[in-house]
């Protein structure tokens, strides 16, 4: 049986159970979920999404095969067996392709969903909810058709799923997450009401899964919608911006707590619970929302991690006239300013704000730079200069305080890498915390 599918049995049982997704493809993060869970009871739920690895590379430069062999490497390299990794497709459909003709572009998503698939994807969300050219213009965008592209897409990936089958006789059959009622990929850009966002209500919940259910009956895919959907992507009322979280409010939740009763097979999934208080955390994984997914906030633990290493670095370094400084923190803000295309619409203000928030935003947009070639460079340099010599526990305590205290119960080293490491897996631990009891 998919772990997905026994974590959603045993909630049902009203069992504590979930699951948190690392939608992030950081190497450090990466390594960061592994360690933190090596020695625990939980598998690593990993997803790459639509528009980070598809059949043309992605902006990452990767297809979904070599997305598998990327999480592999690195889980060989920790040690963390590859069959406790669940890799997940987030966003799959035509997400990518809205500005093409509709049926080139439902082309282009068939092709996309079915590599995840051949390559060992496990956990699928097919999400057509977004408008394809001529859609509006011709007033034909609504339910039924976004359930009658998610019907062919899921028909896609039953059809590669066989093909993977005669490969693989041991090939895990995918579950899949449907609906996407939720917020742009990282955050919010603007404040929204003074309420915080809009939770799904219970009507459309029931729309979907019911619009859905029908779609894929006609698709003869009755049995797989009901063995195999597990969840529905919703907003249960979490969200952030630049410098702002609204959090969980379980007492406004509570009507859609309780129409998952009426549906035996079927959780929540959340997105953007990044930042949320590990009591909301757990609080949402038992009203249902199990699949927590989370990305921003574990990279922003990173550059936070990152930064702290720089300052060290200079106060270590900033006298010894051997060592070039990794000056790592000005070279990431001027690739950022150089090629502002991954930041320009998501911050505003005047040209201090906008400093400011390059660095410090909830929102991280400097996460897409950091693979950049200047970028890596001036942190393996920032690393590479750590590791000359022995860093005084006193200037750790000064800017990395709880990996101090570590240091001192002998539960972490003083080494760049793991306080680095460290630093992300302050983060993973909220959610370790949520789905454990």
């Amino acid at each position: 049986m998919h772990p997905i599918k026994e974590i959603v049995a045993r909630y049902k049982k009203g069992e504590k159970s979930g699951i948190f997704s690392v939608c992030c493809s950081n190497q450090y993060v990466i390594e960061a979920a592994m360690e933190r869970l090596i020695d625990k009871d939980i598998p690593l739920l990993v997803e790459a999404t639509a528009n980070q690895v598809d059949q043309f590379g992605g902006y990452t430069g990767m297809k979904p095969v070599d997305y598998v062999n990327y999480i592999y490497n690195i889980a060989d390299k920790i040690g963390f067996p590859r069959e406790r990794i669940i890799l997940g497709g987030d966003h799959l459909g035509p997400l990518t392709w809205t500005n093409i003709d509709a049926d080139k572009a439902m082309e282009n998503a068939k092709v996309l969903i079915e590599e995840y698939v051949l390559a060992g994807f496990t956990k699928i969300h097919i999400d057509t909810s977004m408008p394809l050219l001529g859609d509006i213009e011709n007033n034909i965008f609504g339910d039924d058709i976004i359930a009658e592209r998610a019907g062919k897409l899921c028909l896609a990936c039953e059809n590669a799923y066989k093909k993977l089958k005669e490969k693989n006789k041991d090939a895990i059959h995918p579950v899949y997450i449907i609906g996407s009622e939720v917020p742009i990929p990282g955050g919010a850009q603007v404040e929204e009401e003074e309420n915080g966002p809009v939770l799904t209500s219970v009507k459309n919940f029931k729309t979907t899964v019911e619009t859905f259910k029908k779609t894929f009956k006609n698709y003869g895919l009755e049995e797989v919608f009901n063995d195999y959907v597990l969840g529905v992507v919703v907003q249960p009322g979490v969200e952030f911006s630049s410098d702002y979280i609204w959090e969980y409010n379980r007492e406004k939740a509570s009507e859609l707590k309780e129409v998952l009763k009426d549906y035996p097979s079927i959780v929540f999934e959340a997105h953007s619970t990044d930042y949320q208080r590990p009591e909301s955390l757990k609080e949402m994984v038992e009203d249902g929302f199990i699949i927590l997914k989370v990305g921003p906030a574990l990279t922003f633990g990173f550059r936070e991690g990152a930064f702290a290493l720089n300052h060290i670095e200079n106060e270590v370094f900033k006298y010894d006239s051997n060592i070039e400084l990794s000056n790592f923190m000005e070279i990431l803000d001027f690739s950022m300013i150089k090629e502002p295309k991954d930041w320009i619409h998501h911050y505003s203000g005047n040209s201090i704000d906008v400093k400011i928030e390059r660095k410090y935003s909830l929102s991280d947009r400097a996460r897409y730079y950091m693979p950049k070639d200047d970028v890596n460079f001036a942190l393996e340099k920032l690393i590479s200069n750590l590791s000359e010599k022995e860093i005084p526990i006193s200037v750790i305590s000064q800017y990395m305080h709880n990996q101090y205290k570590k240091i001192r119960e002998d539960k972490l080293k003083p080494l760049a890498l793991d306080l680095l490491k460290d630093r992300i897996g302050e983060y993973i631990d909220d959610y370790i915390y949520a789905i454990t009891d």
